[in-house]
């Protein structure tokens, strides 16, 4: 095990992980087409510069394009998720799944044993 690892769990990329990443690839997921910059910006609650950043840690590890889209006559800046984004995204989601899943069998494990030693 590296004395460098983020997570105590493996597949919880840092990228993701924090709390307004994952709120800004969550609502890109359920939009294919993407979302400008505003509308994600009100769905997730943050700033210009805020979201801005965020994104701009999104884009530099290759998981969401900014693109100048025209939305009549003015000009939006639409955000997506790449495959990538997709693919390791949902890597992220199944490794937080083992962890939940395991969280559950300790939780079970517990209960059963707490049970055994109650008395009748």
């Amino acid at each position: 095990m590296s004395g460098a690892a983020p997570f105590a769990y493996a597949g919880l990329d840092r990228v993701f992980h924090e709390r307004a990443r994952l709120g800004i690839v969550t609502s890109l997921a359920g939009h294919a087409d993407g979302l400008g910059f505003s509308e994600l910006k009100t769905l997730c609650g943050l700033t210009d510069g805020n979201l801005a950043r965020h994104l701009q840690v999104l884009e530099e590890a290759g998981f969401v394009t900014q693109a100048k889209d025209q939305d009549g006559r003015r000009a939006i800046t639409r955000c997506r998720l790449t495959a990538m984004g997709r693919t390791r995204f949902a890597d992220y989601l199944a490794a937080l799944e083992a962890v939940l899943q395991q969280a559950r069998a300790h939780e079970a494990a517990a209960d059963n044993a707490a049970s055994k030693t109650r008395p009748a």
